[in-house]
């Protein structure tokens, strides 16, 4: 029985950390607008709310010290005269870190933290002048039952007296006589419905107390007689007890009124759901009860199940092209394409299904950045304002949950870095207050997040000497390079143009940790800097990590594959036409200078330049295009990403690996960190140091994933 009462314990606190973070949220979003409109009493009162649910919620989960603590913020907000302090505000943003922090110590089983700096803000608060009149009449209902309603049950009966309907509370005590007492509670529960809607229902119809009496809560716009002549069933019902709950129109209660008239019910206090739609008065659960919480990782077991399928429906599509070539007069033959064809159209949809599960909106990130904006824009002096749009532009979970810290990096650079004093705005003919922007949409199957301000712009010059300096650069290879490759000096590790170090930035880390995490994702990053104007940085990001549309081709004789929306268009050409200048290779195609990448030996001995016609994928990677030399072309396949544990396969070379129908492993390759890896290396060694290494690589994958009866 203990171990059974320690899971349950356990279940409610895991569930409690995930909805915190909501609550926590819902407050630093509601501390964000009470700065704005200082002595907004609807705002204060919204705040009460929030840590009132939080405060329930820790204590049902057995957290005192959260629980006493948020009691006495609650208690601090009830006074009179609270709300035109200027300190709620900032006593609100403390509450939310402290709670936090809070939070996080009990999940990880650590020491907590101090509240001592809280908990004398608080006091201070009730404390203050305005705040000693007296305490808020506490608000209170007519229920004379015992039965806990809970937050959902309260919020649909304040939404149906909303609209226009009275809430009562119905308690029927069933004929100890009668011979079917479930049954008889199920007749009872018929005529409640019939003249309103109900909404709680007390006791469980399995516990002990069901077969002796039955209480509801119900929103109806019927009188009280009326309700109680329906539950009047002869030889079922022996008492029927109808009593006002909320009124259909409530009167406002004036804080000074000592009394107030018995029909003047006030609504039960419960908070709202943060950023969720509004339900109609008329169906106050139907939103509730359509909304289920799920763990990721169970969704991420479906998707990886039917990423299995997918290698099924591959493997019964070759041994259908092998039964064709064999018995290409058998008559089975179109009866098993039609099968695979439903089962392929079917499973089709059913990774859609699953891939909008795991679709959410860009909402859940971008709503911690007005409070960290606030934050850092102090820190810094500055005046700054962000603008968010396109939030509800659906992205994989597990992609958002990785670009959390790029993301962070990049907001807080435009606000350190990009955005200027007021004072340096001015003089520039700028408006005082600076901007920043954040912005997702989706482009084909990626999604852009865009990060822009409206600043001084990045110098470029000051990029390239800075490079210099560290010794990243040679003065006479700067002079060669293009403004875009400069601006990717950005990303180095170690390089930072900050005059001095700071606790937001000058340490030269955050834009390296952006690159290294857009790799893994297979995304990439795109500098557009304007002096004076401003800067944007744009991510290109992949919708899913998990099944992708894949070029497969032969290097030689090794099978490797690459994203699908990457490849431009595909060409071939002669090796005559391949040029080499600066010791790199170059191809002109259709009037442009492509750079060529190429992954085999066969050009690094000198004089054994083969020749003959070659395949060329010209591919983009960020805002750049490449050509990708080949020796041969397998064809397009979808293809379902494998991770590679990192004691496997080190390299970043490549993303992935994925199995096809026959077996055979194919290696997806992860081009945005080819391209780098071959821009950092020298370029005698560009082509040595890439392509001996991916393939030292492969050849460990190839021993690595042998038991997959992948061919020789």
């Amino acid at each position: 029985m203990t171990n059974s009462s320690d899971e349950r314990g356990a279940e409610l606190r895991d569930l409690f950390y995930e909805t915190s973070q909501e609550l926590l949220q819902a407050l630093n979003d509601q501390a964000l607008k009470l700065e704005k409109k200082p002595g907004d009493e609807e705002i204060v009162r919204v705040i009460r709310r929030t840590v009132h649910t939080l405060k329930g919620d820790s204590a049902a989960c057995g957290l005192r010290e959260l629980s006493e603590l948020a009691h006495e913020f609650e208690d601090a907000l009830s006074l009179e005269g609270a709300s035109t302090q200027a300190a709620v505000a900032e006593i609100a943003f403390g509450a939310a870190d402290v709670f936090t922090d809070m939070i996080a110590a009990y999940r990880r089983g650590t020491k907590l933290p101090s509240i001592r700096s809280l908990s004398k803000k608080i006091e201070e608060l009730t404390s203050a002048p305005a705040a000693k009149k007296s305490r808020r009449k506490k608000k209170t209902t007519v229920v004379k039952t015992g039965a806990g309603w809970t937050e959902h049950e309260k919020r649909a009966m304040n939404q149906a007296q909303a609209g226009g309907l009275a809430v009562y509370h119905v308690l029927a005590k069933i004929d100890p006589h009668c011979a079917m007492p479930i049954a008889g509670r199920q007749l009872i529960h018929n005529g409640v419905s019939s003249v309103g809607q109900v909404i709680a229902v007390r006791p469980d119809a399995k516990s002990a107390a069901a077969a002796k009496q039955v209480e509801f809560v119900v929103a109806s716009s019927q009188a009280v007689e009326q309700i109680a002549a329906k539950c009047r069933i002869p030889t079922i019902a022996e008492d029927i007890t109808v009593e006002l709950m909320l009124a259909a129109n409530p009167i406002e209660l004036n804080s000074d009124t000592e009394e107030a008239p018995a029909q003047a019910l006030a609504p039960i206090d419960v908070v709202p759901e943060p950023s969720s739609p509004a339900v109609e008065p008329s169906s106050p659960h139907a939103m509730l009860e359509n909304i289920l919480r799920v763990e990721a990782g169970r969704i991420d077991s479906v998707l990886n199940l039917v990423g299995e399928l997918i290698i099924g429906k591959s493997m019964l599509q070759q041994a259908l092209n092998d039964f064709s070539k064999r018995f290409p007069k058998e008559a089975l033959r179109g009866k098993f394409a039609d099968a695979i064809a439903f089962q392929a159209r079917v499973l089709n949809d059913l990774q859609r299904s699953v891939m909008k599960i795991r679709m959410v909106p860009v909402e859940q990130l971008f709503r911690r950045f007005p409070r960290m904006v606030r934050d850092v824009s102090r820190q810094c002096g500055r005046d700054v304002e962000l603008v968010l749009s396109g939030q509800e532009t659906d992205l994989d979970k597990g992609v958002l949950d990785a670009i959390a810290e790029p993301l962070t990096h990049l907001v807080r650079n435009a606000v350190s870095h990009g955005i200027e004093t007021t004072d340096e705005r001015r003089r520039a003919g700028k408006l005082a207050q600076g901007k920043i922007r954040l912005n997702a949409y989706h482009q084909g199957n990626q999604v852009i997040v865009e990060v822009g301000d409206d600043g001084r712009g990045i110098d470029v010059r000051k990029i390239r000497d800075k490079a210099i300096e560290l010794g990243m650069l040679k003065a006479e290879e700067a002079a060669r390079l293009t403004e875009a490759e400069i601006l990717d000096f950005i990303f180095r590790p170690g390089f930072s143009t900050a005059e001095q170090v700071t606790e937001v930035s000058g340490r030269g880390v955050g834009m390296d940790v952006v690159q290294s995490v857009l790799h893994r994702l297979k995304a990439t990053i795109s500098v557009d800097t304007r002096p004076g104007q401003g800067t944007t940085f744009r991510l290109k990001l992949p919708l899913t990590l998990a099944i992708i549309k894949a070029l497969m081709f032969w290097v030689e004789q090794r099978l490797y594959a690459i994203p699908l929306n990457a490849v431009v268009q595909i060409s071939r050409t002669d090796e005559s036409e391949v040029h080499q200048v600066d010791n790199y290779e170059v191809l002109q195609l259709r009037n442009q200078v492509l750079p060529m990448l190429r992954l085999g030996r066969s050009h690094l001995v000198e004089g054994d330049r083969k020749s003959g016609k070659l395949f060329v994928l010209v591919i983009t990677v960020g805002e750049r295009k490449y050509g990708l030399i080949v020796d041969a072309l397998e064809g397009e396949e979808e293809l379902v990403i494998k991770a590679l544990d990192d004691q496997t396969f080190s390299t970043d070379l490549v993303s992935g690996a994925s199995i096809l129908g026959n077996g055979r492993v194919v290696l997806i390759l992860n081009l945005p960190a080819i391209v780098e890896h071959l821009a950092r290396s020298r370029p005698q060694e560009a082509g040595i140091a890439s392509s001996g290494l991916l393939l030292t690589h492969t050849d460990r994958m190839r021993m690595a994933l042998s038991a997959t009866g992948e061919p020789a």
